[in-house]
Formats: C-alpha cells, sequence, structure tokens
C-alpha cells in the first residue's frame, strides 16, 4: 500500500466507497464556494451527487480512508479475508484531495468511512483529524459527512459531531439475528447505544445553541443509518418495523437501504444472487409513506403479502389502497388532508395544491387533472364535483390500467 500514489489509492478507496448509500446532504445550507478560480476536473473518481430538500444537487467527495479491516463481516467485500486490493489513505492525503477538488468547483464537500484499521479508537482518530483539519487548519465551510464506529471510545465519536454536518452509524442488517450470523464482531445493542448517545448529544446542542450564541454546532443536518437488503432472511416487513423503530427511538434523518451485492469468495451462508433492484425501490418508497404521508408502520406492512414482502409489480401506495378498497372513492372537495396523501397517484404537492384550491370553488375532474402529473392512476380513487366511479374494478384490471410494466419499473429503480 505503501508505494501506492494518491490517484491509484483514489481509484480503489472511491470503488470501494460505492457500497455505501448514506451519503445524501439533505439537512445543509448553502455554501459558496472560497475564491477557488479552478474550471472543473476532468477526473471524476469518488463523486457522488445528492439532493438537499430545496433541490439542489450537491457533488460530494465518497471515499474510504482505507478499505483493510480487521472485522470479517461476511457481506462486505472489504472484510479481513476478502481477497481485494488494499489501499490506505493518511489523513493528510484526504485533506488535501478534498480542498484540491473543492477549489475547482468540482464538489460541496466530503462523505468520509472507512474500514476498521489496528482498532476501532484509532481509525475514528483518524477520520475525525481529517475533519478538523477542513474546519480549523484551512478554515472549510463545505459539507462533511462522517461514517462514526459505535464501538470507538464516545469522545471521539462526539469530536466527530463537532466538525461534521452529518453522521452516520450503520445498523448493518434489519434483525439482531442476521448481525449475529454474518457480522459476530458486531453488536446490535451496542451500535444502537452509540445511536442514542449520538441523539442525546444533538439534542443538548440545540438546546445550548438556543441559549447561547457561542456554542458549537453538533451535527445540524442530523443523524443517518443505512440497513443491507437481501442479505438474510428479514422480510420487507420486518425492515419497515426496523426503520420506524429506529426513527422514532433516535430521530434519524434518513434510514438508507443498499440491495445486497454478491462479493467475490463469498460465505455459503450468503444467497447467491443479489435481491430485486426494485425491491430496495419499494422500501424507500415505504419509507416515505411513513415520514412524508402518515402511514403508520403496520399499514405500510399490510401492504405486504403473506410472506411479508411488498409487491414489485405495484407501489406499496396503490398495494394499500387495493387491499382497503371500502376507504375510496376519496371526495377531493370534502376529504381532510391526511386521506387526500392516501390516494395512489397524489404526491403531497399535489394535495397542498387541491387543499388551496378547493376554498375557491368545487373541483371537478379537469381541475384535477391540472392540479397532479398524471389523472390515469388517480381517477378510479377520487370522487369530484362531476365524476364518481361507478366501481373499482379488480386488481388486475386495475393495475393494468394504471401501472407500469414491470420492465420500465426495474429501469427507474436502476
Amino acid at each position: 500500500m505503501a508505494q501506492l500514489d494518491v490517484q491509484a489509492k483514489l481509484a480503489i478507496l472511491a470503488d470501494a466507497a460505492k457500497y455505501d448509500a448514506s451519503c445524501a446532504s439533505s439537512g445543509t445550507s448553502k455554501r459558496n464556494s472560497r475564491g477557488g478560480k479552478g474550471i472543473g476536473s476532468t477526473e471524476g473518481m469518488g463523486i457522488c451527487h445528492a439532493y438537499a430538500p430545496d433541490g439542489r444537487c450537491i457533488s460530494l467527495l465518497k471515499i474510504l480512508l482505507t478499505n483493510s479491516c480487521i472485522f470479517d463481516c461476511a457481506y462486505c467485500i472489504n472484510r479481513k479475508s476478502s481477497n481485494v486490493r488494499r489501499a490506505r489513505f493518511t489523513a493528510e492525503e484526504v485533506v488535501r484531495l478534498t480542498l484540491a477538488f473543492y477549489k475547482r468547483n468540482y464538489i460541496e464537500g466530503l462523505f468520509l468511512s472507512s474500514g476498521i484499521i489496528r482498532s476501532s479508537n484509532y481509525t475514528m482518530e483518524q477520520i475525525v483529524e481529517v475533519a478538523r483539519s477542513l474546519r480549523e487548519d484551512h478554515d472549510f465551510r463545505g459539507y462533511i459527512h462522517l461514517k462514526t464506529i459505535p464501538d470507538a471510545d464516545p469522545e471521539l465519536v462526539r469530536q466527530a459531531g463537532l466538525h461534521a454536518d452529518r453522521v452516520s452509524i450503520n445498523v448493518e442488517l434489519p434483525t439482531r439475528d442476521g448481525l449475529t450470523a454474518l457480522a459476530p464482531e458486531k453488536d446490535a445493542g451496542q451500535i444502537e447505544g452509540a445511536m442514542g448517545d449520538m441523539k442525546a448529544s444533538i439534542a443538548e446542542a440545540g438546546d445550548d445553541s438556543k441559549r447561547f450564541k457561542s456554542a458549537p454546532r453538533f451535527a445540524p443536518a442530523g443523524q443517518s443509518t443505512q440497513m443491507i437488503v437481501g442479505a438474510d432472511a428479514a422480510s420487507d416487513a420486518d425492515i419497515v418495523g426496523k426503520a420506524s423503530g429506529l426513527y422514532d427511538r433516535f430521530g434519524l434523518r434518513r434510514v438508507y437501504y443498499s440491495a445486497f451485492s454478491p462479493i467475490p469468495d463469498a460465505s455459503a451462508v450468503l444467497p447467491l444472487k443479489r435481491p430485486p433492484l426494485m425491491r430496495e425501490h419499494r422500501l424507500y418508497q415505504s419509507d416515505w409513506l411513513m415520514r412524508f404521508y402518515g402511514f403508520a408502520p403496520k399499514e405500510v406492512q399490510s401492504a405486504a403479502g403473506a410472506d411479508g414482502m411488498l409487491p414489485l409489480d405495484i407501489d406499496p401506495k396503490l398495494a394499500w389502497a387495493l387491499k382497503f378498497r371500502e376507504c375510496f372513492p376519496v371526495d377531493v372537495n370534502q376529504a381532510p388532508r391526511e386521506m387526500l396523501l392516501r390516494v395512489p397517484g397524489l404526491g403531497v404537492k399535489a394535495v397542498d395544491r387541491i387543499v388551496a384550491s378547493r376554498r375557491w370553488r368545487k373541483l371537478r375532474l379537469d381541475d384535477v387533472a391540472r392540479l397532479t402529473l398524471s389523472l390515469t392512476k388517480v381517477r378510479p380513487f377520487i370522487s369530484t364535483a362531476d365524476w364518481r366511479p361507478t366501481l373499482l374494478t379488480d386488481r388486475a384490471d386495475l393495475q393494468a390500467r394504471i401501472a407500469p410494466p414491470v420492465e420500465q419499473l426495474e429501469l427507474f429503480a436502476a
């Protein structure tokens, strides 16, 4: 590893970082470059694109400090027993790379994770040193997202929160049994304990900032986590329940889902094939239903089949509506907002437009068509001043009329 130049290390460690999905930068404030005059870069290794809530695309340098690891998690390409080419950055090299990309206006921040080298504390010290140097030595004002290590000294994790905009602690797998079987060196209780400590530190910093103007910022964009989907026997219903519990207990900003990808020389306990990419997509949709549409976890879970798996051919909101047809049609002129949010095909913006418009006039079907992106999916589930569906057709007919072919869905998810 010592003989590799920085460019070679970047190629290895940027590729190794692609398995970590939790690099969105929602929650950060807009920042400008600090005077760099470059016009861009011709090298795109390690650049990922995330979206802020206002729709801005934010580019991050996404890399690992090292892909060496003392742990041997069965699902991880960088596990101790994996036969992959290893590389390791020094903290100073990561700082130089970040500043070089930033001054060329090619990135707006850094996402830094790492395998475990020597010990959890040693690795966490190196991660914190990168963020500290950027902030204190170079007055770096870009976005920083650090992946923290649950069994590291709590003071080191706290230091990460003082320098980073967002921190994340991966729960890895949806169930304790799965974690025990596939990552026996990791402890679910320890992971959740670290998440609880981070929640308390964020809350304490928030209280301090209200009382003291000089209070230091602490992970102002919150904390997130990631679950691997399809490496163990957990069903979609299990994953939805786990995600809901994490949101409630730890005040997470996001739970990310990463479809398991088969790795070379894999353990016999792992599946031979990756799960359908559409499964990951459906879990994100179910996550949206709980976070923005008022669905309780049990309601989302009820959209799953007897095996606990969400249907792949239709989205979970439509699956729920087809199971509970007695709730429809919904009168767009009288129904409360929370019920309109349950109509397949109506997003939050469309519902808000409907609620605002109906204050002034009775809405007709043509009005709804102007307020939504597509009326095809919506029409069977609503009534207006001039429209009421005579009946909801059977699931097969309704799906054929309003849902795109599965091939299109797989292409979109990819």
